[in-house]
């Protein structure tokens, strides 16, 4: 497959995204340049809390996030990644790699999905420097008045900075 070729296909990148740090805009920014389209998908369930962010808002943050970027888009789905993917028509799903950790629990959901749904994943690792970053750890420390302003996008930045209404309730 030529190169131009491949910057033809339409990718889905799930994931919960709450919030979505820089490690995740290294992967989308990684699938846009190798691919073409990108879908970030936005994945929640209705039985589970909504998290820090609920899903409106992390639909418009990565929106946000990703507006320097042609071709990718957010959608927000519930149930399964393979579904969603199926729903947006997507050649692949993406998946992002920090440590080989990540790599054994992906390696076992990509054979899963494609034995459901013959849909391959492919792998992009995050860059070197952003193979710490996890949502988790982002929203710990942003509530405990933690500066991580290096490691989210700036929008994300000042929503974690935003006073909630429980917070503002204290």
């Amino acid at each position: 497959m030529a190169a131009s070729d491949a910057r033809s296909l339409r990718v889905l990148y799930p994931g919960s995204f709450d919030p979505i740090h820089l490690g995740h805009l290294d992967v989308v920014e990684q699938a846009r340049e190798l691919f073409g389209e990108v879908i970030v998908a936005v994945m929640y369930n209705f039985a589970k809390s909504s998290g820090r962010f609920d899903v409106d808002e992390r639909v418009r943050l990565i929106e946000a996030a990703t507006r320097h970027l042609d071709g990718v888009h957010v959608e927000k789905h519930t149930g399964l990644a393979i579904h969603a993917a199926q729903a947006a028509g997507a050649d692949f799903v993406v998946k992002g790699l920090r440590t080989p950790g990540d790599f054994e629990i992906e390696q076992q959901m990509a054979q899963m999905n494609h034995s459901v749904a013959r849909t391959r994943t492919v792998f992009l690792p995050c860059r070197p420097d952003l193979g710490f970053v996890s949502s988790r750890f982002v929203r710990e420390i942003a509530d405990y008045g933690g500066d991580v302003s290096h490691l989210v996008p700036s929008v994300v930045a000042a929503a974690l900075m935003a006073p909630t209404i429980e917070s503002a309730q204290d």
